[in-house]
């Protein structure tokens, strides 16, 4: 399995118990798997995981690479963690960039057209 997707939708069906018996570990080693192809939501969840357990280093990198990838909701967790005094202001303003970045750089104007 090396399709970021599908080790995304493995870790929500191990997550929900759909189809397969629930289980975290799994849940985890395959939302590891798809952050590490590029699937942002898979970091945007291993945030939220990390948060949970109280690890808000590691919660704040993983929103951090999704910022970079153009994530809004990345950039959302990013802002409340800001306003927390969890993420500095230095840290907060090279994420936007970031992320305005990856935004940008995926406009051309042949997309811009097609909408």
């Amino acid at each position: 399995l090396g399709n970021a997707d599908a080790h995304y939708n493995l870790s929500i069906a191990y997550a929900k118990g759909e189809g397969v018996e629930a289980d975290q570990t799994k849940e985890i080693y395959h939302l590891e798997e798809a952050a590490i192809a590029g699937h942002p939501q898979s970091r945007i969840n291993l945030g939220c995981c990390e948060w949970e357990n109280e690890r808000y280093d590691w919660a704040v990198k993983h929103w951090i690479i999704a910022a970079n990838l153009g994530y809004d909701e990345a950039i959302q967790a990013l802002k409340e963690c800001y306003k927390a005094g969890v993420v500095s202001k230095e840290e907060f303003a090279a994420a936007l960039r970031a992320h305005q970045a990856a935004v940008d750089a995926t406009k051309s104007p042949q997309r811009e057209a097609a909408e």
